[in-house]
């Protein structure tokens, strides 16, 4: 094959300037993505090796090789993993098959990049790191059964290929060292870094240097291992300092944070594996901008990595964890889709998800500062559990924070807390759904309840509405939505108001479109009329944002409900009583349903009917 130019894809482009003219506060991490990278290709071999032996081309001898030649002021990483075609070579290193990596772009030019390296790596395009460092970068690869090609790019917009001699399956990566990049040329340089960033990994990192015989007049290669290669997760916890567990955590994870808490166990009994996970401080950027909604461990068989696409070794609800997860138990020489249906793996997944709850649940208890941080960033995640996982579902409520009509705003309260607090005779956990508080706090719905001296949860999270119902009862209390299905009502109060208003009830019902019933209530204590829900249908609040959605919504039949004591609605029974012709009934009737509609969170079918019949009232004032 002739050397053959070719284009960067655009938006792969704008990423290369990003790096090269911003990333530089942590130019280290560029070794730190390589390294991983080599390691992932090792990983890779050996895994598909199990059943395709010849991938191997009998290797055993594993590593990741380095070598510094100051000279030349090159800087050379190689492997003997997978290798790639030239087919390969194209797809992953001249283009970006991200979704996201217009977001990645548009936020690190919000947030400012040169404080986010690690936005990198988050991304999978770790390898372009090399830039910071470099102004030019080869890479020759080959993979078995095929030809090497040779890669090079100065990173300015276009990369060529070449055909290059390798002998044996992998990949080497040439850095072309920048003036001021020279340091990574140096061997305790090197090592230093090897030693923060990958001295877990579990294959060896070789370092390859040069010694000239005087006497000889030769140079002598030599080559030394840099990493103690022991997984941390073999080691006992005993002898693993915080900074070893925090360093690897940023490895899998590629944030810069320390974690805010790390699970390390031995399972052992029916079924024995490790496990080693971290539970992150803050929302890591590609959660926010990847909607993934599986959970991603790195699954080892003995210590072979397997696959990090197991979903089913943690549910969705606790995708925020990271870790690794080793079992010498599972078999190693399967396809990745038949280990998926292992019965084992559910026995470890139960196991993991009662450590992880566990371990917040003791956040909870022992350090509320750092749990509410924690529940600030993950608890809409954690909350999607309400409505798959059944048989934890409580354990998930008792870590759950909501606002209440009895603290102030911002101020939150648990469940238990709640149920500990409720009022004599109470024997429902009320709440309210709503965009906001501003907009809740002061709804008719709690109108009663304030008066009673009942507290009333306020939800505000989005998914509230969707999934709190699915809770049902949490500790014997069932959860009663106070804008949906009946309450109890003083019968005997309402007794004579209804044969008053019985006329005009009937009348309101006919007139009014979408309401299945109207009622007078004691539920309300300032305000006029509210619309009530039967205790299943949705919630204007989630109608609301299925429309921003754009989906569809089914048109729901509520009940009004009216206030016998407010001065609006004795007026407009008293106008009906005189001249149920009366226009003015009608007008007054519609802005009663109207104003319900308003204070439910629902917006108005026809604002400028409203419009024009609270100015026809105005006017007559």
């Amino acid at each position: 094959m002739t050397k053959k130019t070719m284009k960067f894809k655009t938006e792969l482009e704008q990423l290369l300037h990003l790096i090269t003219h911003s990333l530089y506060s942590h130019r280290e991490v560029f070794l730190r993505e390589l390294i991983s990278n080599a390691c992932d290709a090792i990983d890779k071999v050996r895994f598909e090796g199990l059943n395709n032996p010849e991938l191997l081309d009998g290797e055993a001898d594993w590593k990741i090789s380095i070598r510094a030649d100051k000279e030349a002021k090159t800087l050379t990483i190689s492997d003997n993993g997978i290798g790639m075609s030239r087919e390969q070579v194209v797809e992953n290193l001249g283009t970006i098959a991200h979704s996201g990596t217009k977001a990645f772009l548009a936020r690190a030019k919000e947030i400012g990049a040169e404080n986010n390296p690690e936005l990198i790596g988050q991304f999978g395009v770790g390898f372009y790191a090399s830039f910071m460092v470099a102004d030019n970068v080869t890479v020759v690869s080959k993979a078995h059964g095929e030809e090497a090609v040779k890669w090079e790019s100065t990173g300015t917009g276009s990369f060529t290929l070449s055909d290059a001699d390798k002998a044996h399956r992998g990949t080497d990566i040439t850095l072309h060292l920048k003036e001021d990049a020279e340091e990574y040329l140096d061997e305790w340089t090197i090592r230093s870094t090897v030693k923060k960033f990958s001295d877990f990994l579990e294959h060896p990192v070789v370092l390859f240097t040069t010694e000239k015989d005087e006497e000889k007049g030769t140079e002598e290669e030599k080559e030394e291992q840099i990493n103690t290669q022991k997984a941390i997760w073999l080691r006992q916890k005993s002898e693993i300092k915080a900074e070893e567990y925090a360093e690897f955590y940023k490895h899998i994870s590629h944030d810069m944070a320390d974690p805010a808490e790390t699970i390390h166990y031995n399972a052992e009994g029916a079924i024995e594996f490790k496990a080693l996970l971290f539970i992150p401080e803050a929302k890591p950027f590609d959660m926010m901008m990847n909607n993934d909604p599986k959970a991603h461990l790195n699954l080892y068989v003995q210590r072979v990595f397997i696959s990090n696409e197991f979903d089913n070794l943690l549910p969705g609800y606790l995708r925020f964890v990271k870790g690794v997860v080793d079992s010498s138990d599972l078999p190693l020489n399967v396809s990745r889709e038949i280990l998926q249906e292992n019965p084992m793996l559910d026995k470890i997944r139960k196991n993991l998800v009662g450590r992880v709850l566990k371990t917040l649940a003791q956040m909870k208890t022992k350090n509320y500062d750092k749990f509410l941080k924690f529940h600030e960033e993950f608890s809409t995640i954690l909350k999607e559990g309400l409505q798959s996982d059944w048989e934890n579902k409580e354990k998930i409520a008792d870590l759950l924070l909501f606002e209440t009509t009895a603290k102030e705003s911002g101020e939150k309260t648990c469940l238990a807390d709640y149920v500990e607090n409720m009022a004599d005779g109470q024997e429902e956990i009320l709440y309210l759904a709503g965009e906001n508080r501003t907009s809740i706090e002061n709804s008719p719905y709690l109108e009663s309840f304030k008066a009673d001296g009942k507290e009333v949860l306020l939800m505000i999270d989005p998914i509230d509405d969707f999934v709190i119902p699915q809770l049902m009862e949490y500790k014997g209390k069932k959860l009663k939505a106070v804008n949906k299905g009946d309450l109890e009502e003083d019968a005997e109060k309402l007794k004579k108001e209804e044969k008053q208003f019985k006329g005009f009830i009937g009348f309101a019902k006919d007139l009014l479109d979408g309401v299945k019933e109207v009622k007078l209530t004691t539920r309300l204590k300032d305000s006029a009329a509210v619309l009530v829900g039967d205790e299943y249908s949705m919630s204007p609040h989630i109608e609301e944002m299925m429309r921003r959605m754009g989906q569809e919504v089914p048109k729901r039949e509520s009940v009004l409900e009216l206030n016998p004591e407010h001065p609006v609605v004795q007026k407009v029974q008293a106008l009906y009583d005189a001249d149920k012709k009366d226009p003015k009934v009608g007008t007054l009737t519609k802005l009663l349903h109207d104003q319900a509609v308003i204070a439910s969170g629902a917006k108005l079918d026809d604002p400028a009917g409203f419009a024009a019949r609270l100015n026809e009232v105005l006017a007559e004032e």
